[in-house]
Parts: C-alpha cells; sequence; structure tokens
C-alpha cells in the first residue's frame, strides 16, 4: 500500500486572469515555516512573469488566515525567509501585480505583517488582526511597524504596536486598512470578483499606477512629475492604450494584449 503525498503547504490556482495563492497548513493555523516561504515566494514569481496573470490572492485554508512565524520551525533552527523576499517569501519584496489578502479568520504576528504586504484587502467582519510580539517579548519585525501607521491613523497603530490588542475587520474597515466586507463564508469568492475588476482594467495601466503609488512616497517633492512620467509614458505609447481608446470609440470591450 503506498503512502498518500503530504498536502502542499501552498495551493496555487487559476481562476481567469487571478492567482489564487492558499497557505495549507490549517493544522498549524497556517504558521510560516522555511517550506511556506519558498512556496510563497515561487507562487508571487509566478504571479508576476505570467503574463496571463493579472491580479494575486492570498488566503489562508482551515478558517485561520496565518498565525505568523512558525515558533517550533523557529527553535529548530529554520527561517521562514526568503533571501532577497524577506519573512515569507514577500513582505520585502511585493509583486509588481497587485495582490488582495482575502482574510477569513485571524491575521496575527507575521500573518497581519503578510496582510499589509498586500496591497488591498477583503476580510470578514469578526476576522481578528495583530501584532502581539510585545507580549512575547519580541517586535513585530517584518513591515508591521512602518506599514501599519502608514494604514491607520498613528495613535491607533501604536495602540495596537503597544498593547498587543487585536482588532477585527468591523472595526478597522471604517478606518481604511480592510476594503471590503465580505459575508462569512464568502471572502475568497467577494475577492475573486474584486480581483476581476481590476483585472478587467488594461495590465501595463493598473501595474504603473500601482508602482507610482508604492514608490512615489520616497521621492522628493520636485522630482513627482518627472518621476510619474518616466513611468507612465511607456503606458501611453503602448498598443494596450492605442486599444482601450479605440475599444471606446467602437463602444466594446477592449482586448488587452500587455504591451
Amino acid at each position: 500500500m503506498t503512502e498518500e503525498a503530504p498536502a502542499p503547504v501552498v495551493v496555487t490556482e487559476r481562476v481567469g486572469p487571478v492567482l489564487v495563492i492558499t497557505l495549507n497548513r490549517p493544522a498549524a493555523r497556517n504558521a510560516v515555516d522555511w517550506e511556506v516561504a519558498q512556496a510563497v515566494a515561487a507562487a508571487v514569481d509566478l504571479l508576476d512573469t505570467d503574463p496571463e496573470l493579472r491580479v494575486g490572492i492570498l488566503s489562508g485554508a482551515g478558517g485561520y488566515f496565518c498565525a505568523g512565524m512558525d515558533l517550533k520551525a523557529f527553535l529548530r533552527g529554520e527561517s521562514p525567509r526568503v533571501a532577497g523576499r524577506g519573512f515569507a517569501g514577500l513582505v520585502e519584496a511585493t509583486p509588481a501585480k497587485p495582490l488582495i489578502a482575502a482574510v477569513d479568520g485571524p491575521a496575527l504576528a507575521g500573518g497581519f505583517e503578510i496582510v499589509l504586504a498586500a496591497d488591498l484587502v477583503v476580510a470578514a467582519p469578526t476576522a481578528t488582526f495583530g501584532l502581539p510580539e510585545v507580549r512575547r517579548g519580541l517586535v513585530a519585525a517584518a513591515g508591521g511597524l512602518t506599514r501599519l501607521p502608514a494604514r491607520l491613523p498613528r495613535a491607533i497603530a501604536l495602540e495596537m504596536v503597544l498593547t498587543g490588542k487585536t482588532m477585527t475587520a468591523a472595526q478597522l474597515h471604517p478606518l481604511g486598512l480592510v476594503n471590503r466586507l465580505a459575508p462569512e463564508g464568502a471572502v475568497l469568492a467577494t475577492a475573486i470578483e474584486f480581483a476581476e475588476e481590476i483585472a478587467a482594467n488594461g495590465p501595463l495601466a493598473v501595474q504603473a499606477s500601482k508602482r507610482v503609488i508604492d514608490e512615489s512616497s520616497a521621492w522628493p517633492a520636485a522630482e513627482h512629475f518627472e518621476r510619474t512620467r518616466q513611468i507612465v509614458m511607456p503606458v501611453f505609447d503602448s498598443n494596450d492604450a492605442r486599444e482601450g481608446a479605440t475599444a471606446f470609440t467602437e463602444r466594446r470591450a477592449p482586448v488587452w494584449t500587455a504591451t
């Protein structure tokens, strides 16, 4: 009798132009070990290099988004980081294409930092988010301390970081961290609908727009327009720009080629 192969720790599924990346260690609350980090990095590479893919979704299996770093693996000497990409193969090198976090359950510690590395968030109202590292004598070192104050009012971010308290998606939605609340059990479906809205637009225009938003906060004010032009002018010269204008005048849906 042959042994069944173990389930993959990360599952990828194509839904048209959308790549769904699912953390698949429900027994460990989808905690990140070396194998998970490598698999997420490979999935992000696939998202960025496959021209048929336009948007990524990151979710968790078994009603838990991610509990952060696998502490048992950490004590064994494993690193949950990938060279050049950081924790979970993601937080220090996010994809060029949009990434949506679909959160149905707790996203804690490094799990919340994974959410913060995504561009957009869809969550069930009861999904919880938190950076409890200080309660363990640790520090949220995978982007949480810099990204959370950029997504929330400073005082709220400080309260979450310094107390380690959690907040629900219903609480965070009015503060702008969660884009869309979804009914329990419909988070992934809602995220796919959201991703398809984005994927219907010109892929070069979407990526250029995301890049300007991601990078412009570090630009000197006097260089904003020049640096923006360097990124967006190739889009205006593209086949897709001509297709978009033509489709508009012909009153039909555009057919994008990402060229």
